[in-house]
């Protein structure tokens, strides 16, 4: 029993290292249009794979200015980093 209680608890850490981020909702008339948000990523360096929106983020995969690949959830009205994995 002590193993099982140890393997749920483990793979519930596991889980939650890869869980979403949490944008703020904000009303779609506040959002940043994404191809401003676009243009003003790749003027920050980013050069961007794909872009996406997940939920109330706006998510792109792509490179760093420093050539690191990222993965990186940006707020939809302020493009303020939610979240961010860069290898």
């Amino acid at each position: 029993m002590l193993k099982l209680m140890t393997l749920i608890a483990a793979l519930g850490v596991s889980g939650a290292a890869f869980a979403k981020a949490d944008c703020t909702a904000h009303p779609k008339d506040q959002w940043m249009k994404e191809s401003d948000a676009r243009a003003q990523l790749e003027g920050q360096g980013y050069k961007i794979r794909k872009f996406k929106v997940d939920g109330n983020c706006y998510e792109i995969y792509g490179s760093n200015k420093e050539g690191k690949k990222v993965e990186i959830y940006f707020d939809t009205k302020t493009l303020d980093v939610v979240k961010s994995e860069i290898d």
